[in-house]
C-alpha cells in the first residue's frame, strides 16, 4: 500500500504536488469512489485508480544497482544544481528511488527501485540486512578500537548494533588505514559517526556489498538491472532475519 499521490506520480500522471492538487479537486477515483483526502493509500497492483475517468497505467517494477560516484546526491532533485543519481540512468523511463541512501561524499553500491514494498523490506530496522563498506580512515586504529566497533558504539541516538570490522589495508607511512566494516542498521551517516567516536575520522567511504550483492567489477557511475535470483536473494535475506527474531 502506498500513498495515492506517490502512485500517481510514479505512473507518470504529473509531479507529486500536481497529483495532490488532482486528488483535492476530486479528479481521482479508487475502485469507483472519489478520493479527496491526501495521504489515502492504495495498492496499484490490485486497486483500479482513475484520473478524470482514465485508468492509470500500472508501472512495471524495476530493480537497479549502480556504482554511485562521490559527489552525487541520492535525492530526486537538488535545488543547488548538484548531480543526482538519475543523471546516471540513461534509458530508464520509470521513476526510481534509492533503497536507503548514500551521502554526497560516499560512493559505491546503491540500489534503486520503484517497488516501495521491496525498498521498505530492505531498509526496515527490524530486518537488519547487512551492508559492507571500505572506510579509509585517518590514523591506524588499534585492535581495541576495532573491538569497540564490533561490540557496538554509543552514539547520540543510542548504541549501535554489533558490527564486523577488520583491517583491509594499512599504510603506516601515510598514516591511514582502510577498514572493512559490515553494519546491520541504516542510521544517518552511521559509519562515519562510528569512526568519529573512536577518534579515526573517515577520509573515504565506499559501500561494496548490500546483503549478498557485491559491486564486483562495475565501473563507477554505471548501473545494471538486478537478476530475478538477486531480487529473490535480497528479499529472502530480509525475511529470514525477521523470522529468526520471532
Amino acid at each position: 500500500m502506498e500513498r495515492l499521490q506517490k502512485i500517481l506520480a510514479a505512473a507518470g500522471v504529473a509531479s507529486r504536488r500536481k497529483c495532490e492538487e488532482l486528488i483535492a479537486s476530486g479528479a481521482v477515483e479508487v475502485n469507483g469512489k472519489v478520493v479527496r483526502e491526501l495521504g489515502t493509500k492504495a495498492d496499484p497492483a490490485t486497486d483500479e485508480i482513475t484520473v478524470k475517468g482514465k485508468r492509470i497505467a500500472s508501472e512495471k517494477k524495476i530493480y537497479l544497482m549502480m556504482n554511485k560516484p562521490k559527489g552525487v546526491i541520492t535525492s530526486a532533485s537538488d535545488p543547488k544544481g548538484r548531480k543526482i543519481v538519475s543523471d546516471f540512468l540513461p534509458g530508464i523511463k520509470e521513476r526510481v528511488y534509492p533503497v536507503g541512501r548514500l551521502d554526497y561524499d560516499t560512493e559505491g553500491l546503491l540500489l534503486l527501485t520503484n517497488d516501495g514494498e521491496f525498498a521498505n523490506l530492505l531498509t526496515h530496522p527490524s530486518h537488519h540486512v547487512p551492508k559492507t563498506y571500505l572506510a579509509t580512515v585517518k590514523g591506524v586504529p588499534h585492535g581495541s578500537a576495532l573491538e569497540r566497533l564490533q561490540k557496538g558504539i554509543k552514539l547520540e541516538d543510542g548504541m549501535t548494533a554489533p558490527a564486523e570490522a577488520d583491517y583491509h589495508d594499512v599504510d603506516v607511512d601515510a598514516g591511514v588505514a582502510t577498514i572493512s566494516i559490515t553494519i546491520y542498521e541504516g542510521r544517518n551517516r552511521q559509519v562515519r559517526r562510528m569512526f568519529d567516536a573512536i577518534g579515526h575520522p573517515v577520509a573515504r567511504l565506499k559501500r561494496i556489498k548490500f546483503g549478498h550483492l557485491g559491486l564486483e567489477n562495475m565501473q563507477r557511475g554505471k548501473f545494471r538491472h538486478l537478476t530475478l535470483s538477486e531480487i529473490k536473494e535480497l528479499r529472502d535475506a530480509a525475511l529470514s532475519h525477521n523470522s529468526h527474531k520471532k
